[in-house]
């Protein structure tokens, strides 16, 4: 009689654990079988290198890594009506998350925004608000303010151009911290800026790179672009460079670093607070080197040990909690726009940043 019930309960237990088991096993079949979707717009190629191709690399390793899935649309060019009906199809799709990441793409499908309330919207376009829209960026300025440093220290002649797309907040932070970077070290120095007027157009990036270096005479160049065209074109004049997304140190003998972004990490990031429903909660997602964001590349031989020293020390300064815009800051027409013992709000810095520190020339 004991033993009898002594197998009913051993049945009974294994009847159990048998029960728990498939259980596990349909709910894991039902979640593997309905993964996110995310959506992600890019003006370039999955292919290419630069801005696109930094992106894509971080944004598909992140879905990877989150195990969601990711749906692409390349070659999306601003301002030209194609982004709607991508957003549209990604809608179709079933992408109930989308990442605009380039400037512009907001703006220019504000009406698709609006129209589709329930979905979530991640861009990096700072200009464009609503409840379902949510910015994102790396704080690229503290990388750039690094790259000015290098910069300052490398010229021999004090003159250091900037080859940059156009004049938004976005590319205008990264110009005044690169001149804040280059006076830190050279109060001399004059950083000459030359707009392309566009993101990615290898004719006029180069056009205006061959401008600073032939016209004005610069030693030392970056850029705010796509592409490396900036680059490529100092390296055939001997000028160092300093590039933007990607290190070209095994290129070329005059390329010094590159401001870089670890973009998986703000990637995974901002999917991560998607996928636990908390995305209306924060409206904006602005990180640095604190986080391991942002950061300067490799440097090559050219950069002295002096060079890495001072850079060292700022960025020491940076994650003790010093910011970029702070202590006593005159634009180039002389006027105070910061205070000792004062930094510039984050608000300030993404709305409307429409004025240069001391130190900038804008090349007509």
């Amino acid at each position: 009689m004991k033993l009898n019930k002594k197998r009913t309960a051993l049945l009974g237990i294994f009847v159990l654990l048998v029960a728990i088991l498939v259980a596990v096993l349909l709910f894991m079949g039902r979640s593997s079988s309905k993964k996110e979707k995310i959506g992600f717009v890019m003006t370039g190629s999955i292919g290419e290198e630069g801005w696109n191709g930094m992106h894509y690399e971080g944004v598909s390793a992140a879905c990877r890594n989150l195990g969601v899935e990711l749906y692409v649309k390349e070659n999306i060019i601003e301002f030209t009506g194609e982004c709607g009906p991508a957003v549209e199809d990604l809608v179709k799709q079933g992408c109930k998350m989308i990442i605009l990441s380039s400037y512009g793409y907001a703006e220019e499908v504000k009406d698709v925004i609006e129209k589709y309330p329930q979905i979530s919207f991640y861009t990096n376009s700072f200009e464009y608000h609503a409840d379902n829209v949510t910015w994102y960026f790396s704080r690229m300025y503290q990388a750039r303010y690094l790259a000015g440093i290098v910069a300052g220290m490398k010229t021999e002649n004090n003159k250091v151009g900037y080859v940059a797309a156009m004049p938004v907040s976005e590319v205008n932070r990264g110009i005044n911290a690169f001149t804040l970077g280059v006076r830190r070290v050279n109060p001399d120095a004059v950083v000459t800026v030359a707009w392309s007027n566009s993101w990615d157009n290898e004719e006029e990036e180069r056009k205006q790179a061959d401008k600073l270096i032939k016209d004005v005479g610069v030693d030392v160049i970056t850029y705010h672009q796509n592409q490396t065209y900036v680059a490529d074109e100092a390296d055939k004049s001997g000028v160092y460079s300093i590039g933007y997304h990607q290190s070209l140190i095994n290129g070329s003998d005059k390329h010094l670093t590159a401001v870089v972004g670890n973009w998986q990490s703000t990637y995974e990031a901002i999917i991560k607070q998607y996928l636990r429903g908390n995305s209306a909660d924060y409206k904006m997602y602005w990180v640095g080197m604190d986080e391991n964001a942002v950061k300067l590349a490799d440097f090559s031989d050219a950069v002295s040990d002096d060079i890495k020293s001072e850079v060292s020390k700022a960025i020491h300064e940076i994650l003790s909690g010093k910011d970029v815009f702070s202590g006593v800051i005159y634009d180039n027409e002389g006027k105070l726009r910061c205070k000792e013992n004062q930094a510039i709000r984050d608000e300030d810095l993404l709305k409307q940043f429409d004025w240069y520190v001391e130190g900038v020339e804008i090349y007509e």
